[in-house]
């Protein structure tokens, strides 16, 4: 998202949109995006710097670290902002500040039942994880007689 500079008046500027996805090449890491990044961002321009605030939210494609399928998730970022310093251009890419917190937002252990809309398949149910638990392993030392 390139910020033209001359087209922020002096009262700043508010733009709500969609662009194209920021973590296109991560599909080697297994993140897909599943649709376009939603953008409420508000502009300005203070003492040789540009300042943006507001929200991001990108739907990316991830996979259960439980049953290894894949599911939906959309990362939030409900405080993004930015000052940056500026240096002659016209312009000003905000792409990387975005895609920065957009990682920095990303689960670390994907869970497809995170949100409770659905069941995940690789968990046990609660009377199955009883019946795997085992015994101490003390129990087998404790029968062990030792001649003194």
């Amino acid at each position: 998202m390139k910020i033209h500079l001359k087209q922020i008046p002096p009262q700043g500027l508010h733009l709500d949109g969609d662009e194209d996805c920021p973590l296109q090449n991560l599909e080697a890491e297994g993140i897909r995006c599943a649709g376009q990044l939603h953008y409420s961002i508000d502009l300005g321009i203070a003492g040789g710097a540009l300042w943006a605030r507001g929200s991001l939210s990108q739907p990316v494609e991830l996979s259960c670290v439980s049953c290894l399928e894949k599911f939906v998730h959309e990362i939030k970022v409900p405080a993004f902002a930015v000052h940056t310093e500026l240096h002659g251009p016209e312009t000003v890419d905000l792409t990387p500040f975005m895609r920065e917190d957009l990682l920095l937002n990303l689960p670390a252990h994907p869970r497809c039942d995170r949100d409770g809309n659905r069941v995940c398949k690789g968990e046990k149910p609660e009377t199955a994880k009883e019946d795997l638990k085992r015994k101490p392993d003390w129990s087998a030392l404790d029968k062990l007689k030792l001649k003194r």
